[in-house]
């Protein structure tokens, strides 16, 4: 396979997060010969956030695979109506369907890392606690900086009407899930990804895997590329 007919990916992050999340993979998918955008979107209006993966999407060449961290779970299903999107990677992620939002899904499984935020200004903080719960298995120093570089979502966002359609019924999808996350429950995890009837890899990890465990979740994006 060439460069040019290999897919393009393109990353979308959750929430606490931002588009430097996924630095770990992207210098490894480069040298693969892919084409790679990591999105920066605003975590204050869900449609906008789409939106912002759509006009992505028309940076890079087709076809694309998209890969989603979390609350990214309910971007790229949204944004996977599109045409160009041939598969989905979802990582630790919520994944709604029509008449769900993502706290409806997050609320069928509870964790602990909302015992570590606060609301202010209209927005949903973590705590300096909370990084224990959202990156544990990250030594000290890691974990220090992801709560220096967290990106605090709306309060509105997770009660927004999300998805119009389902998209991974109808394309191939793959799931990361994290047995030691305490930020998406792994029992939400394993019901959402089973019935997407996603191929699942199971790992011993945080919330983070891209962070903790890069390697191998390059290895789910390249067995998407293969499986497509």
């Amino acid at each position: 396979m060439n460069t040019k007919t290999k897919p393009s990916i393109v990353l979308c992050h959750g929430i606490w997060a931002d588009a430097s999340c996924f630095n770990k993979l992207i210098p490894k998918l480069i040298a693969e010969g892919h084409e790679v955008i990591s999105v920066q979107y605003g975590l204050t209006n869900f449609d906008h956030d789409v939106a912002a993966i759509k006009r992505t999407i028309s940076r890079v060449s087709s076809p694309v695979i998209l890969v989603g961290h979390s609350y990214g779970g309910a971007t790229i299903t949204a944004a996977a109506s599109d045409d160009r999107v041939i598969g989905l990677v979802y990582i630790a992620a919520v994944a709604p369907a029509p008449g769900e939002t993502v706290n409806s899904q997050l609320q069928k499984f509870p964790s602990e890392i909302f015992n570590h935020v606060e609301a202010a200004d209209g927005r949903v903080w973590m705590l300096k606690s909370g990084t224990a719960h959202f990156a544990g298995d990250l030594p000290e120093d890691e974990q220090k900086v992801v709560w220096a570089t967290h990106y605090a979502p709306s309060v509105e966002l997770f009660d927004q009407q999300c998805i119009k359609e389902i998209t991974w019924d109808t394309k191939p999808s793959w799931y990361i899930l994290c047995t030691e996350d305490h930020t998406v429950n792994p029992d939400l995890q394993r019901w959402v990804s089973k019935r997407m009837g996603a191929k699942v890899t199971e790992i011993k990890s945080s919330h983070v895997p891209m962070l903790s465990h890069p390697d191998i979740v390059v290895d789910v994006i390249n067995q998407a590329i293969a499986g497509v």
